[in-house]
């Protein structure tokens, strides 16, 4: 226990005789188990107006306990024996400081200053608040059930004052209890060491389908500190099968020969694990799975399929599988060889599971329509090629066609060559295998055009010092034709132009001569008659005019 100095304790005894003044209450709040300063009189009396300065609280039932005091200009006195002893100290400011701060100091506290002439006492209400240690979510359920009122959980806030309230909330949106499918229970238990309150809140769910997933917390606003939210949970949510689906997984498109899987798709939770498959009159029990193969299908295997529930077999899904197939058929087909001028009968089939498309080619160059061979020509050889498409799947067939025959001299021509003094044979003909060219003479600079569609043409050039006729033959394993042409020299040429051309002078002169010895007579029969009748010359001078010109211009012909 301290003892008081003899100054102190005189100032205590005036101060107890002197009347006192006590201010309004003021409210201080603390946080649990932090140091707590409670004011003394907020600067309202000058510090060096103060004589002494002591701190006592309310100890129940009226009763003061005192904690401290100060005199001007000297240390601090602690009085305090009971809870407060070694928690309790004064600022600089007179402010009691106190350490530790719990439940058990919600009470008054009392500052009271003495001055020269009066006592003024400022009395301080305390009051602890604590947040929650932690907030989880315990005794969670292990599943929830459709339709059924299930405790999903329950929220415990632990250690808070004042006592908390708790809220729920799925995928954060409020739930609030409606006595059907939310229920909320809450209760709060205080510590009798502490008084601190732990509150508990019980959540009873009943589920939906659409909550598979959903995220369920709990949370709480304490009045001092950030809301608190508990980690989200989820639920296994469980119901009954309401519908079935029935899956057929294959490539695309589904061919002979290749494999489809059937799996039945239940909606329920748990699924289930069994069912029984339709497959075409034959009914198969699966086990411990959903799925049921049939291997290597044929286009018999088209059909209706169907899966049920084997607990509840008017529970029952079905497909429609279709198997693709496209075959074709093209006879003859291979390498064909025909005689020019005989017929080729194509058969071509096509047996599909649905509409198909068909395109021709010849040599890789697109054809408008199926080729069709009445008499066959060298043109028609070449390679024919059909393609057949249904959707993703196709088929091909071609032949490879070759007519055949003796060759043939289609034309056999000339001309005069680029000098004019040389004359250039051509030799046009077709057959197949190729035709081989020979001539009756020889010829210069001989050429050959490619050998294309059975077709071949063939020149030489040749410089002619007389009459003469020139053959050309083509000949192959099946025959040959032969075709002559005349061909003239050019001197030969020259001489009978040279006579054409007196023959036309000497025609015009004798032409001419007769015109005139026509007019001469004319004029004199005309005259004759002029001097019977008594007419004038002059009556027939436009026709002496025109023959006139006529003779002049016979003449100008004669000269040429």
């Amino acid at each position: 226990m301290h003892l008081l100095s003899a100054s102190c304790v005189c100032a205590l005894l005036i101060a107890a005789l002197l009347p006192s003044r006590v201010s309004g209450l003021e409210t201080v709040i603390g946080l649990y188990g932090e140091t707590l300063e409670i004011p003394c009189n907020n600067g309202a009396i000058k510090a060096e107006d103060v004589l002494i300065t002591k701190w006592k609280y309310d100890k129940g039932e009226g009763l003061p306990g005192d904690l401290l005091v100060k005199q001007k200009n000297q240390n601090v006195s602690i009085s305090a024996t009971d809870e407060y002893k070694g928690r309790v100290s004064m600022a600089a400011n007179s402010s009691l400081l106190l350490s530790a701060a719990k439940l058990a100091d919600q009470r008054t506290f009392t500052c009271m200053v003495v001055t020269g002439a009066d006592i003024t006492e400022y009395p301080v209400n305390v009051v602890i608040y604590k947040m929650p240690a932690s907030l989880e979510i315990s005794d969670k359920a292990d599943e929830l059930e459709i339709g059924r009122l299930t405790e999903l959980g329950t929220c415990v806030a632990q250690e808070a004052n004042p006592a908390v309230n708790i809220t729920w909330s799925k995928n954060n949106k409020l739930l609030v209890a409606d006595g059907k499918g939310v229920s909320i229970q809450a209760s709060v238990l205080v510590d009798p060491v502490t008084g601190l309150s732990t509150t508990s809140s019980i959540l009873e769910y009943s589920a939906e389908k659409e909550d598979t997933d959903a995220k369920f917390t709990c949370s709480t606003q304490h009045i001092v500190g950030a809301e608190l939210v508990s980690s989200p949970v989820t639920f296994t949510i469980t119901y009954s099968t309401e519908n079935i689906v029935l899956q057929a997984i294959a490539q695309d498109p589904l061919v002979e020969g290749d494999n489809v899987t059937l799996k039945c798709v239940a909606d329920g939770n748990p699924a289930p694990t069994s069912f029984n498959f339709h497959l075409k009159g034959e009914l198969v029990k699966v086990e411990n799975a959903d799925t049921y193969t049939i291997t290597n299908v044929s286009r018999d295997t088209t059909g209706e399929y169907k899966c049920s529930l084997i607990d509840n077999p008017t529970l029952e899904a079905s497909e429609d599988i279709t198997v693709n197939y496209l075959d074709i058929n093209l006879n003859p087909s291979g390498n064909i060889i025909k005689s020019a001028g005989e017929a080729l009968d194509l058969t071509f089939q096509i047996d599909a599971s649905g509409e198909s498309k068909v395109s021709w080619t010849k040599d890789n160059v697109k054809l408008d329509k199926e080729p069709k061979f009445t008499k066959l020509t060298y043109l028609d050889s070449g390679r024919y090629e059909c393609k057949v498409t249904m959707g993703l799947l196709s088929r091909k067939a071609s032949f490879e066609l070759l007519v055949e025959g003796a060759p043939v001299i289609r034309q056999l021509s000339k001309q005069r060559g680029e000098d004019g003094q040389h004359k250039v044979l051509i030799c046009e003909a077709e057959g197949s295998p190729k035709p081989a060219v020979s001539w009756s003479i020889n010829g210069t600079s001989p050429e050959e055009s490619p050998y294309i569609n059975g077709k071949i043409t063939h020149k030489i050039t040749v410089v002619p010092s007389a009459n003469l006729t020139v053959s050309c033959t083509v000949t192959n394993e099946f025959g040959m034709d032969t075709k002559a042409i005349n061909v003239s020299s050019y001197q030969l040429e020259d001489s009978d132009q040279t006579k054409l051309v007196v023959g036309v002078v000497v025609g015009l002169l004798v032409a001419t001569m007769v015109i005139g010895l026509a007019y001469w007579v004319y004029m004199k029969k005309s005259k004759q008659g002029s001097w019977k009748t008594g007419e004038k010359e002059n009556g027939s001078s436009e026709e002496e005019k025109k023959l006139e010109e006529k003779v002049e211009e016979n003449s100008q012909k004669a000269e040429v």
